[in-house]
């Protein structure tokens, strides 16, 4: 049995199929409220859905977990409930530790790229728990991680209890299905095409960096396939353990990825630059890539989706298929 925080959200969700589709038992501790999360399961649902609020009873009668894969987050950019973030991306996420770690269970966890804050040079974008004292997020969503990472770092160091294998990973910016419940969450990818399904041009946000062009901002842009991968490799790799980047390792223009939307959905390419919104300004990552080095050392070998491939196959195998869920 493998228990699924944040199981019925994005990369959760799809983690599920994942393991629905190998035959593995899952519980999931997730909220499906009103949003239509449910249908992100619709077609591989779990054994068992635990809300969030009865976990800690769940886990004093739990038996036989093969491991704990930790999606659940407040994972908004802008949040602003300060307790709330850290209550549900620290506290929690120390408590599952030490539940693993008593239990002897498995730990693989989400972190973020938002660790990272205003890093903009590919040097700056190193993992590892001896690379990240010094990094300065931008934002509550992004420091929250830092502080649950940080914690991981002073826990190993001190040889308190720890979990047989432990992984955090550091997404970048993931998209693909199952991610329409996030609101302003939601991938660049579906939003633009949504912009073109209306008939507008593709909407991109003008620089506020004055040595960045409008439309030259660069992220790491990760398939969320890609992510589901890395997650099984380390299930089935107990011995690897670490703060591990999750991105492709190439940096890609909005530019581009822009002009890849349009093709995927037959459209010409019309892009229009718009005012970044003040509430954006100084907490925007103008640039991000992941330094995959660490996770190649540790074994995995497997080539992450080139950014039109993956767009092509969101936008004709799910967006306009009529079938958009995993």
């Amino acid at each position: 049995m493998i228990i699924v925080t944040g199981g019925a959200g994005f990369i959760g969700s799809c983690v599920q199929q994942a393991l629905f589709r190998q035959g593995r038992r899952t519980v999931i501790v997730d909220y499906l409220h009103d949003q239509g999360k449910w249908r992100n399961l619709a077609t591989h649902p779990s054994h068992l859905i635990v809300p969030p609020d009865e976990l800690s009873a769940f886990l004093e009668t739990a038996r036989g977990v093969d491991a704990v894969i930790h999606m659940g987050a407040i994972s908004e950019t802008t949040a602003r409930d300060g307790d709330l973030v850290w209550q549900s991306n620290v506290t929690l996420s120390q408590q599952l530790w030490r539940w693993c770690a008593e239990h002897e269970v498995p730990f693989l966890y989400a972190s973020s790229a938002a660790t990272y804050g205003a890093a903009d040079r590919p040097e700056l974008f190193v993992d590892g728990l001896g690379s990240i004292d010094d990094l300065q997020p931008l934002n509550l969503y992004g420091w929250s991680k830092q502080a649950f990472d940080l914690w991981v770092k002073r826990t190993v160091e001190a040889g308190e209890p720890a979990p047989p294998q432990w992984a955090g990973l550091k997404f970048f910016n993931v998209y693909g299905p199952n991610e329409y419940h996030k609101g302003r969450m939601i991938s660049v990818i579906k939003v633009k095409y949504d912009e073109l399904m209306t008939g507008s041009p593709v909407r991109l946000f003008q620089s506020d960096r004055p040595d960045v062009a409008d439309g030259q901002q660069k992220r790491d842009f990760i398939w969320v396939g890609d992510v589901v991968n890395v997650l099984l490799w380390l299930l089935d790799h107990p011995s690897v353990s670490g703060l591990f980047n999750c991105g492709t390792g190439q940096a890609r223009t909005y530019e581009s990825l822009a002009r890849a939307v349009c093709a995927a959905a037959s459209c010409p390419a019309e892009i229009e630059y718009v005012p970044m919104p003040e509430s954006l300004k100084g907490q925007y990552q103008s640039f991000t890539q992941a330094d995959m080095s660490a996770l190649h050392e540790a074994g995995y070998t497997a080539p992450f989706t080139p950014l039109e491939e993956g767009i092509s196959r969101y936008i004709q195998e799910y967006l306009a298929s009529g079938r958009p869920y995993l």
